[in-house]
């Protein structure tokens, strides 16, 4: 088979790396790439936005299956003018893609069929969101409807910081996505990220994994893209698994295929683990970043059949294998991210760190100038690290980082910090 990913980021290197390994990828093309992904693929310079030229792409080169990484295209709809064109792609419509497009389409799906989640309220315009603020008290969490590329969820500890997201966003600070908030309550419990590979009806769990957001040790500062992740998540027991996808993945599914909207593609449940059991933070329409790093190394199977699977609506016999060992992942970001950050200082030692036992680097944003590896995005670099524990892959993790020479890079150094006091707690 001939097939195209889309998307530049750690998340597609990590795709990138385990389709390579596939017998059934003949060729593997990705768009538009990174220094790693091409390792991996062949990188070709398209535009996904651009639905017409990947279309003319994937007729020119013979593409048999389009992977969409990325958010954007999925919700401005490129999964449905590919099946237009008669190209088999991964991933849900632009109608089931809201989801993730619209924060209020989700609480208000939610709300319809009693699915688990934090109580909330949508305004159009600031001066009631702040009534509602005041009202409610905090800490309260601000949300854009919109997509806001990881950026547009504001955990508010006081009244004057929730008041000022509300101005934030209504301000324009986060574009059109920005037209619409979302208030919701604080929900207090640990925080797990849950995926389940989707064929329109039938749903199976992939392992779980924990995503650390805030940008600083201790998970302070401000929130990212995810500063670092590890599988298994410890919290995801066997049962919780189950409750899961009872209350909120399998009610989901089937509210959307009752829509008309059958979500095809991988859910990503940001799930708040709660003393009454799982709640949903929010979905994500596609494979979570960094935690499919995390899940790509830990995944036995193939993952292209999968991917078809679900496409063709034949996951109900499909059953995936799992390595047993831990797996974490670093992030390495900019000085500066997730504000303003500098591009194109050089990083060395990217081989060293590489040529220690169970390590594998995927690279996010970085691109290849003159021989070297330069920093081309706010988070660059995803160093993992595997092993028989979380504790194990952590210390491998940063064992490889300590070998890259980046003086304008930084990471957090107490990724996988609540699995490791488990483990260690027995």
């Amino acid at each position: 088979m001939n097939i195209l990913l889309l998307g530049a980021g750690g998340r597609e290197h990590a795709l990138a790396w385990k389709m390579a390994a596939s017998p059934l990828a003949d060729k593997l093309y990705c768009a538009s790439g990174n220094a790693g992904i091409a390792r991996e693929a062949e990188c070709v310079a398209l535009d996904i936005a651009d639905h017409a030229a990947v279309i003319a792409f994937c007729k020119k080169q013979k593409i048999d299956f389009v992977v969409v990484g990325p958010e954007a295209p999925l919700c401005a709809g490129i999964v449905d003018d590919l099946e237009a064109a008669g190209i088999k792609a991964f991933g849900p419509g632009k109608k089931a893609a809201q989801l993730e497009g619209s924060k209020g389409f989700t609480k208000d799906l939610c709300k319809a069929n009693n699915i688990p989640t934090a109580a909330y309220e949508r305004f159009k315009s600031a001066a009631p969101a702040k009534d509602y603020v005041r009202k409610m008290g905090a800490p309260i969490v601000v949300k854009a409807d919109g997509l806001a590329a990881g950026k547009g969820v504001v955990v508010a500890e006081t009244l004057d910081e929730a008041l000022a997201a509300v101005d934030m966003i209504f301000g324009g600070g986060l574009g059109s996505a920005g037209n619409e908030v979302v208030i919701e309550e604080f929900m207090r419990g640990e925080e797990a990220s849950f995926f389940a590979l989707c064929d329109g009806t039938t749903a199976i769990a992939l392992a779980s994994a924990q995503d650390h957001k805030r940008v600083f040790d201790g998970d302070k500062g401000p929130n990212t893209g995810g500063m670092g992740a590890y599988s298994p998540a410890a919290i995801m027991t066997p049962e919780m698994t189950k409750r899961t996808m009872d209350e909120i993945v399998l009610p989901t599914v089937r509210a959307l295929a009752a829509m008309g909207a059958p979500y095809k593609g991988v859910l990503f449940a940001g799930l708040m683990i709660t003393a009454q059991g799982p709640k949903l933070i929010e979905y994500n329409a596609r494979f979570g970043d960094p935690e499919t790093q995390v899940l790509m190394l830990r995944l036995m199977s193939d993952l292209v059949p999968a991917l078809i699977a679900a496409r063709d609506g034949q996951l109900k016999n499909f059953d995936l294998r799992w390595y047993p060992d831990a797996a974490l992942t670093v992030v390495m970001a900019a000085k500066g991210y997730p504000g303003d950050y500098a591009k194109g200082s050089v990083i060395e030692g990217l081989d060293d760190a590489v040529a220690l036992e169970d390590v594998e680097i995927f690279h996010a944003g970085t691109k290849a100038e003159g021989g070297k590896i330069v920093a081309n995005g706010g988070r660059v670099l995803n160093v993992c690290g595997r092993g028989k524990t979380v504790a194990q892959a952590q210390a491998r993790a940063y064992a490889a980082v300590d070998k890259i020479r980046w003086p304008d890079g930084f990471c957090r150094r107490d990724i996988g910090w609540q699995a490791i006091k488990r483990e260690q707690n027995g």
